[in-house]
C-alpha cells in the first residue's frame, strides 16, 4: 500500500496550525466580505461540555466559529440528554433531524464495526501518527465511505493521547482477574476482556460514579486522568491501571447530515472544516497539560497508579489480535482500514523507534541525569 500523496491531495488538508491562524484571520475579513449565509444548528453532544480534551473542543469549536464569522456561524451544543441521549447522535443525524452531532464514533460499532478503529484502538498509534494517517494517510477518505452510507460527513474535531486501562478493586497483575469482572468497557477493547470472561457493559460517562459507588460494576475504565478526576472516580477506587492499551488515542467527531453540509456555501464549509482542525489542536494541548497534572494529584492523594506488567500487556496484545481478525474476517471495511492503520505503523514506526529517544530517556528520574 502506498501512502504518497497527489499534489492536490497534499493541498487539500490543512496543517493543524494553519487552520487554528486561517480561522482567526476570518475575524478581519467578515467585516468587509459580502453577506455571509447564516447556520444555526443545534449539536447535541456525547459527553458533558467540560470534561477535557474530550468535549470542551466543541465549545472551543462553537465559540471560535461565531466570532471568526461575525455571528453567522452558531452551532449552539446541547448536553447528553438535553436533546437526544447520548447513543443516539448518528440516527439523529443520519435522519436529518439535528444538522450536526458530536460524539466518540465508536458508540456505533454495533451496526458499523470499523468505527472503533478511528475513535481508539487498542495497540494503535500514538495520537500525532494518527493525526498523520487521517490527513495524509488515507483515514479521512475511509472515514467518508463509510459514512456515506448514512448520509454524513464526518469531521475530525477532537483528540487526547492515551487513556487509561481503568479503576478495578484491586492492583491487576493476573489476567485471570478479569474472568468473571462486572466492568464498563468500549470499543474492542471490551471484546477482548469478554474474550477473557469478564461482563461488559457501556454506560455513558455521567452515570459512571453512581454505577460504581452502586456496585452495579466491579471496574470501569472512561478517559485520561483528567477526566476521570472530573468524574470523581477516585472517590471511590483507588487502584488505577495504565497504560491505556485499549485506546492508543481518543477521537471525537462532529457528524454533519450530508444534505446540510452540502447546502453549504463553500467558504462556510472551509470554516467548519478549519475549526474542527484547531478544535482538535486545542483539545489535545489541553488534555496534555491537564492529564499529568491530575495523574500527579492521583498520585499524592494516595492513589495506586499502577503500570500493567510486560507481560499482562502481551497476552493483552496477542488476544487483540484475535479479535481483530475475527472482525476482519466478518467486515471486509474493518478489514480495510485495519490493514491501512497497519501498514502505516509499519512506515511511521521505523522512523518513531529510530529518530525518537527511548521513553526511558523521557522518565521523570532521568531528566536532570
Amino acid at each position: 500500500m502506498s501512502f504518497t500523496p497527489t499534489f492536490a491531495a497534499r493541498l487539500r488538508p490543512l496543517t493543524l496550525g494553519v487552520a487554528a491562524a486561517a480561522l482567526m484571520a476570518g475575524v478581519a475579513t467578515t467585516g468587509t466580505a459580502e453577506a455571509q449565509e447564516q447556520v444555526r444548528w443545534q449539536v447535541p453532544i456525547a459527553f458533558p461540555s467540560h470534561l477535557v480534551g474530550l468535549s470542551t473542543p466543541v465549545r472551543f469549536l462553537s465559540e471560535s466559529l461565531e466570532q471568526a464569522s461575525g455571528g453567522s456561524i452558531n452551532l449552539r451544543y446541547y448536553e447528553p440528554g438535553e436533546l437526544i441521549p447520548p447513543f443516539e447522535i448518528l440516527d439523529a443525524v443520519s435522519e436529518g433531524r439535528y444538522d450536526a452531532g458530536f460524539t466518540w464514533v465508536g458508540y456505533d460499532q454495533g451496526s458499523i464495526p470499523s468505527l472503533p478503529l478511528f475513535a481508539g484502538a487498542p495497540f494503535g498509534m500514538e495520537p500525532p501518527a494518527y493525526l498523520a494517517w487521517h490527513y495524509f494517510g488515507g483515514g479521512q477518505e475511509l472515514l467518508e465511505e463509510i459514512y456515506a452510507d448514512y448520509d454524513v460527513q464526518p469531521l475530525l474535531c477532537s483528540m487526547i493521547g492515551p487513556e487509561a486501562a481503568g479503576w478495578f478493586a484491586e492492583p491487576l497483575e493476573s489476567l485471570d482477574q478479569i474472568d468473571g469482572l462486572r466492568i464498563r468497557f468500549a470499543g474492542i477493547g471490551g471484546r477482548v476482556l469478554e474474550r477473557l470472561g469478564a461482563s461488559v457493559t457501556m454506560i455513558p460517562g455521567g452515570e459512571l460514579y453512581q454505577a460504581m459507588e452502586r456496585g452495579t460494576i466491579d471496574a470501569t475504565e472512561f478517559s485520561a486522568p483528567a477526566v476521570d478526576r472530573i468524574l470523581g472516580m477516585q472517590e471511590i477506587v483507588q487502584n488505577y491501571v495504565m497504560p491505556g492499551w485499549h485506546q492508543t488515542f481518543t477521537t471525537a467527531h462532529l457528524l454533519i447530515n450530508k444534505e446540510s453540509w452540502e447546502a453549504l456555501e463553500p467558504q462556510t464549509q472551509a470554516m467548519i472544516d478549519m475549526g474542527c482542525r484547531a478544535a482538535t489542536l486545542y483539545g489535545y494541548s489541553e488534555s496534555e497539560i491537564e492529564t499529568p497534572k491530575a495523574l500527579r494529584d492521583f498520585e499524592q492523594e494516595g492513589v495506586n497508579a499502577q503500570v500493567l506488567p510486560d507481560e499482562v500487556l502481551s497476552e493483552l496484545r496477542r488476544v487483540t489480535n484475535e479479535v481483530q481478525a475475527e472482525i476482519a474476517a466478518e467486515d471486509e471495511m474493518f478489514g480495510r482500514v485495519l490493514e491501512s492503520q497497519r501498514e502505516f505503523m509499519k512506515l511511521h514506526g521505523n522512523w518513531h523507534v529510530k529518530g525518537h529517544l527511548p521513553r526511558s530517556y523521557y522518565a521523570p528520574e532521568n531528566l536532570e541525569n
